[in-house]
């Protein structure tokens, strides 16, 4: 009897080897409905790679990734399609179909369902209006900038309407009125039961919406928790190399994220170095 949360994607001990290369190591993690997990850490750190092998994309060297219980793998791309969205790091699209036949796409999973074609366009509409991509229907979509792209993909991935939506570095590419949006789009999602997983380099966009943040070295999961628990000077300058104090933010109570400006951490980062990508020291776990 399976008594997974329906929406629970869980890692057990998955790694990924990719010639001398080990990308992510013996990572254990459980992203559950309600949670909005910021996956955060330096470049290199094995985000993308985590989060390809939670999706489904990539295979682990060993261990396994669950979904509702079942390996992700004994699911077929079409029921993969009804479960999980996945918002890659750049859309290579190239052909010139509008903004709205891009968002349209993302309901093609559920072709054959009864009165179809008016649910989707309720929710392509829905999803356009989320993502402040409703003047852009008309557009073809090469022709949009790199942030317009983003939005519309994003908008993609809500249409698709799924349990489980997985970011990869959804505000890279936004400004500052647009991250925000974005993020509050992610955390309605959870709020909703959705299970959220996002890959960000904005520590202060981690602290104020995530529920827990995972913080990934080396191709291992340094800490994972709270923002509260896990966003603390020591580590953070550690892990990132670079001298951090977190403060609490006065006007909203959540951790602020402060890098001291011209200086660079000197915590054990020139032996790590020396010693390659294996020397990430392994007792950062918490």
């Amino acid at each position: 009897m399976n008594d997974t949360r329906p929406g629970t994607l869980e890692a057990h001990d998955v790694s990924l080897q990719v010639g001398e290369a080990s990308l992510v190591r013996a990572v254990s993690m459980a992203v559950e409905p309600g949670d909005l997990v910021a996956l955060v850490g330096p470049n290199g750190a094995g985000k993308s790679s985590l989060l390809a092998l939670l999706s489904g994309d990539r295979v682990p060297s060993s261990g396994d990734v669950r979904l509702e219980g079942r390996p992700v793998h004994s699911y077929s791309p079409a029921e993969l399609a009804l479960r999980r969205a996945v918002l890659p790091q750049q859309s290579l699209l190239q052909f010139a179909f509008t903004s709205r036949q891009v968002v349209l796409m993302g309901r093609s999973p559920h072709a054959g369902r009864t009165d179809r074609r008016q649910r989707d366009e309720q929710v392509t509409d829905a999803s356009m209006a989320q993502t402040d991509t409703a003047h852009l229907a008309g557009r073809s979509f090469p022709t949009l900038s790199g942030g317009e792209r983003a939005r519309v993909s994003l908008a993609r991935v809500l249409a698709q309407e799924t349990p489980v939506v997985l970011l990869d570095e959804p505000t890279a590419s936004l400004d500052i009125r647009h991250q925000e949006s974005v993020m509050m789009v992610a955390a309605a999602l959870a709020a909703s039961g959705s299970t959220v997983l996002a890959v960000l380099h904005d520590l202060n966009l981690a602290a104020a919406y995530a529920t827990k943040i995972a913080v990934m070295a080396g191709g291992s999961l340094a800490a994972f928790g709270p923002p509260a628990e896990v966003l603390r000077d020591g580590l953070l300058s550690e892990v990132f190399e670079c001298r951090i104090r977190v403060i609490v933010d006065p006007c909203d109570g959540c951790p602020l994220v402060l890098p001291e400006r011209g200086t660079l951490a000197t915590v054990e980062t020139n032996q790590a170095r020396e010693g390659g990508r294996d020397a990430r020291r392994p007792d950062l776990v918490r």
